[in-house]
């Protein structure tokens, strides 16, 4: 009896939420040699949930990747990796010649917009300052159907250093691919051409037209960030963005200028 053909993706998307992952999901889904994993919602969050992980391969292939065309490159997306733990050495294990791909946004407009996201969803009823003061406390009794949501996590998923630092220890640097949301938004046939290249499908740039924002926040904004609260964020994150660029060898200068 032959031995079983494990379809897998070739490339995760892993992260971080409110920073343009699922505009790069439906970039991908547009392109003719590329298959994403479907549904979009709820993600496959396999390497993420115990429960998931210990079904082992034949369950993700089988669950996700296995009724893709067969001659496509495959992905998935799951925005939650990045900031988990135990991911990294997970995909590794499974994965080890995965290619990843991170987008990164300005850490106070993506906690921003996370908590308007939370609010938007019945998930916060806090200020902004409020939820900040109390996202600590908020963490350690996070309900457990709400254990990977995390959907009060603002300031601590724009650590990205310390959350990026976990799969370069896993994972050659050619291997990740880390984009800046920023970019998607002024210059996006560029995001499309790049990420095009790095996971080794024909360059179509122009794919990106049209795509717009997606995935924004439908209500308009209950209250603008005040300034002085942008300010304490901005020297908060000016150590871990230093880190970052580090890490990265890129500059992130402009996310400390707000």
């Amino acid at each position: 009896m032959s031995e079983r053909i494990h379809r897998l993706p070739d490339f995760i998307i892993a992260g971080a939420p409110r920073s343009g992952t699922t505009w790069l999901y439906m970039l991908a889904r547009r392109h003719p040699q590329l298959a994403m994993a479907e549904p979009i919602v709820p993600e496959p969050k396999f390497f993420l949930v115990d429960e998931l992980w210990q079904r082992g391969i034949d369950y993700y292939s089988a669950t996700w990747f296995d009724g893709l065309p067969g001659d496509r490159i495959l992905g998935e997306k799951s925005t939650n990796y990045l900031e988990s733990p135990i991911v990294a050495e997970r995909i590794y294990r499974a994965l080890p010649r995965v290619k990843l791909i991170f987008l990164l946004r300005n850490p106070i407009d993506r906690a921003y917009s996370n908590y308007l996201w939370s609010r938007q969803n019945g998930l916060e009823v806090e200020s902004f300052e409020r939820a900040l003061a109390l996202e600590e406390q908020r963490e350690r009794e996070l309900p457990t159907g709400l254990s990977y949501a995390r959907p009060n996590a603002y300031f601590s998923r724009g650590l990205y250093a310390r959350h990026l630092a976990r799969f370069l220890d896993y994972f050659p640097r050619a291997q990740v691919l880390v984009l800046r949301h920023e970019d998607i938004l002024v210059r996006p046939d560029y995001i499309a051409a790049v990420f095009q290249s790095f996971v080794g499908v024909r360059e179509i740039p122009q794919l990106a037209s049209g795509l717009g924002r997606i995935n924004a926040i439908e209500a308009p904004s209950p209250e603008p960030l005040p300034e002085p609260l942008r300010r304490r964020l901005a020297e908060q994150y000016r150590v871990a963005n230093a880190s970052l660029a580090a890490l990265l060898g890129c500059n992130f200068d402009a996310w400390n200028s707000d």
